[in-house]
């Protein structure tokens, strides 16, 4: 009798432990990371656009944590998508504030040798040692070449393309004006183009991936092109814009597709059961560029390609269902460079493993468990000046005028330069971003001159605009 009660027993505790080890499985949160591509910090909903709508985004936002003050490690695509991906200062690897490739001078490195630097590590690689099923869905623009492809940089799949931007409509096969890296690929080296609009494209990849793996823990990159030009809309969210004309109309009906893209994977989640173990974050790479697509940054001066706010300042909601708290605003700064130790913590890694990297895990932050700020310090280079915030102050170097001080805490649109009354600490923010600059490997590439002069004028042009 004894011997069936330990038989029992001892199947009873295998029972109760196999069903642990499935819980503590199933705990293991997913991760889905939406970055869209050049829009504007005011062109949504939940950042007080009256305009456009976003309803599933600012549903997200209602049901997560709105940052007030986050910041992109750069003010143009390429360089912030290599901040984000290793967690670190791209300029610390010579990634520079230039899009590759096709605006350089000429360098020891071809085009197509341009891209993030092979000993880096990626978030993708990162999320794989933790036991993640990896993917990628859009915009790449981390070198075209094969050996910068994502399935060789921590990426399990691939739906998109290589380079920074293309149509949202099918290239025709036989066109040989369409470089390969603009080529819809499934994979590698697998290029097949889609009948389907590309937002609608890359929605239906992400939600393909997340029923595949619903068993399994998985970090899900979503790099939107939209609303990147060319400003090509879905001609069926037109009609949704009567009073808009122009750019502006187009602009506004590929936001609504946008949203409803990302409402599309909010949903799957929530039919699957796994919106409540699922951490979703919705960011933009950088500022809007107001002069090409009509972009709205206000309050913010400044655009695309400026060191100024609204080069800089992203939009930014996170949201974990019974983790983080519901329809709060957290009002300090945080950089993109904080996923990935953010991501990494949440996924069982520690911390301390993480030996390389200058952003910092935001869940203490956000949970109140840590008040101080998650940053005392960020530095920018961009084409043409650097930048630094040190607390609330902000201090821009330019290549042509003084530096300007400003208290963005009070003075948001960048509008009261308090260089003037405040030398000694202009001093002290200068020599601070000098002893930064110190640290930096050398850029792999640089922007020709044209374009460092365009930057100029765009500064000047969209600076004090905000009226």
């Amino acid at each position: 009798m004894s011997i069936k009660i330990n038989k029992l027993t001892t199947l009873l505790f295998i029972a109760i432990g196999l069903f642990t080890a499935i819980g503590i499985a199933q705990k293991k949160p997913n991760i889905v990371l939406i970055v869209s591509d050049d829009a504007g910090y005011s062109d949504f909903g939940f950042q007080g656009s009256k305009v456009m709508k976003t309803p599933y985004l600012d549903q997200l936002a209602k049901q997560g944590v709105r940052f007030e003050q986050a910041y992109v490690t750069a003010a143009v695509c390429g360089p912030s998508r290599a901040g984000l991906l290793t967690g670190k200062y791209q300029e610390r690897f010579g990634f520079e504030e230039n899009n590759v490739p096709g605006y350089m001078v000429k360098s020891c490195l071809a085009d197509d040798d341009m891209g993030l630097p092979l000993d880096q590590k990626t978030i993708g690689n990162y999320m794989k040692d933790l036991g993640y099923t990896t993917a990628i869905f859009g915009k790449w623009h981390m070198g075209s070449n094969d050996e910068f492809h994502p399935l060789k940089r921590g990426f399990d799949t691939f739906v998109g393309f290589r380079g920074g931007a293309r149509s949202y409509y099918k290239y025709d096969p036989d066109d040989k004006n369409v470089k390969t890296e603009n080529r819809l690929e499934r994979g590698f080296g697998n290029f097949q183009e889609s009948n389907e609009y590309m937002t609608d494209v890359l929605a239906d990849a992400s939600i393909a991936f997340i029923e595949k793996n619903k068993n399994n823990p998985f970090f899900v990159y979503l790099a939107f092109n939209a609303v990147h030009a060319p400003l090509e809309a879905d001609k069926k969210d037109l009609v949704n814009f009567p009073e808009l004309t122009g750019k502006r109309k187009s602009l506004a009906a590929m936001t609504l597709s946008l949203d409803r893209a990302c409402g599309r994977v909010f949903e799957t989640l929530k039919k699957l059961g796994l919106d409540k173990n699922t951490i979703v974050i919705f960011t933009n790479d950088n500022g809007g560029p107001t002069d090409s697509t009509t972009a709205d940054n206000l309050p913010l001066s400044g655009m695309k390609a400026t060191l100024l706010e609204g080069g800089i300042r992203v939009p930014f909601i996170m949201s974990w269902p019974g983790v983080l708290p519901e329809n709060i605003v957290y009002n300090k700064p945080i950089s993109t460079f904080d996923l990935l130790p953010t991501f990494y913590k949440i996924g069982g890694g520690k911390i301390m493993d993480l030996k390389d990297i200058d952003g910092v895990d935001l869940l203490p932050f956000v949970l109140g468990k840590n008040t101080n700020l998650p940053h005392q310090e960020l530095f920018w280079k961009g084409e043409v000046g650097s930048a630094m915030r040190d607390g609330n102050w902000k201090l821009l170097r330019f290549p042509d005028r003084p530096a300007e001080l400003f208290d963005v805490e009070k003075d948001i649109s960048e509008m009261h330069n308090l260089a003037d009354q405040n030398p000694e600490r202009v001093k002290e923010m200068y020599k601070k971003i000098f002893s930064w600059e110190q640290t930096l490997e050398r850029p792999l590439w640089m922007l020709k001159r044209k374009y460092e002069g365009d930057a100029i004028k765009r500064m000047d042009v969209y600076w004090k605009k905000t009226e």
